[in-house]
């Protein structure tokens, strides 16, 4: 079967893998047609992405078809159309005996761990599949990008009218503003690209977006002038950028919340009288959970969540390991990309 395979840094291979046999119990064998692509997976190409190793097959943004299923399972039949819950837990540690599997001590993650989906056929543990009568293959490839944010606004606990700030208009920055604006947030956004600004204004019901200063970030003092005087309650960093996650952590309110929805493998510092005297809240947000993404279809069904504005990139098989590579370039204008198959 057709299988693009990241050998090195920089290098796509197209190459033949062997089909999976017929799946086990409990296990649905689908046919993958299109694939999301996101910072994980340029990070990769580049060679900057932490918890990996080469070569890799790449893709955990799935949207694919039911070709076979194992005993034992009852929710799909052949012929459906899935969004694929890319994150695969041991069951049997301390955070998935708690139901929290999000958190699991040896999570694998399709296209990081392991290999994922930039192939034709994979097989599937069947609770891992989620079914949508009604929505695109195209659709169902962003729910994972949509389940980072809707799982970052429920750690969060967004309030009604709450001021919020995003940092980062990247895909995890847009998809944390629109579930926080589903929760009645009132959304504000710091992103340094002029591009990225003016495409989250025109499509993501942003209250209003901060203009960083020349140097780099905006200061706490733009911020409150921003605000008429206040500071928001809850700041999202979606960056995984260091400096902009240590500079996040002035923005908050005293009292309030900061969330880092991405994440790197250098320290993080900050001044602990200062964190202490603000009495902050510091959270932590890790991938997102089979109830969000039911949750994100039905509301991508009801036309709540509307996906048009998403996908701004795409490529097939045949040509995406020529254009891949060019994603990379800010001037690009990349938001989401999407290989079909």
């Amino acid at each position: 079967m057709k299988t693009l395979l990241l050998s090195e840094p920089g290098h796509f291979e197209r190459t033949q893998t062997e089909e999976p046999g017929a799946p086990a119990a409990g296990h649905a064998t689908v046919r993958i047609h299109r694939v999301g692509i996101c910072g994980t997976d340029l990070h990769a190409f580049n060679g900057r992405q932490p918890f990996f190793a080469y070569p890799r097959i790449l893709g955990h943004e799935l949207g694919a078809e039911v070709v076979a299923i194992g005993d034992d399972v009852q929710h799909l039949a052949v012929g459906d159309h899935v969004a694929v819950e890319p994150y695969l837990e041991c069951g049997t540690c301390q955070p998935c005996r708690s139901g929290r599997y999000n958190c699991c001590e040896s999570l694998r993650v399709l296209g990081v761990h392991t290999d994922g989906g930039m192939r034709e056929i994979i097989d599937m543990p069947a609770i891992k599949l989620h079914r949508s009568e009604e929505l695109e293959l195209e659709q169902l490839a962003l729910v994972e990008t949509l389940g980072i944010g809707a799982h970052a606004v429920g750690r969060a606990g967004i309030q009604a009218g709450e001021a919020v700030l995003v940092v980062g208009a990247g895909p995890i920055g847009l998809a944390t503003a629109q579930f926080a604006r589903l929760a009645g947030g009132r959304v504000h956004l710091l992103e340094l690209d002029a591009g990225r600004r003016g495409f989250a204004e025109a499509h993501f019901d942003i209250t209003a977006s901060l203009t960083p200063g020349v140097d780099g970030p905006a200061t706490v003092g733009d911020l409150r002038q921003h605000l008429g005087g206040d500071l928001p309650t809850c700041v999202f960093d979606c960056t995984g950028y260091h400096a902009s996650m240590e500079t996040s952590l002035a923005f908050p309110a005293s009292g309030g919340r900061l969330v880092f929805v991405g994440f790197q493998l250098e320290k993080i510092h900050f001044e602990n009288p200062e964190f202490h005297r603000r009495e902050l809240s510091l959270l932590a947000s890790r991938n997102s959970t089979a109830t969000e993404f039911r949750r994100i279809l039905a509301l991508m069904e009801s036309g709540e969540v509307d996906t048009t504005p998403w996908i701004t990139h795409r490529a097939s098989y045949d040509d995406v390991v020529e254009i891949f590579g060019s994603w990379l370039a800010p001037e690009s204008g990349v938001v989401k990309a999407m290989v079909s198959f």
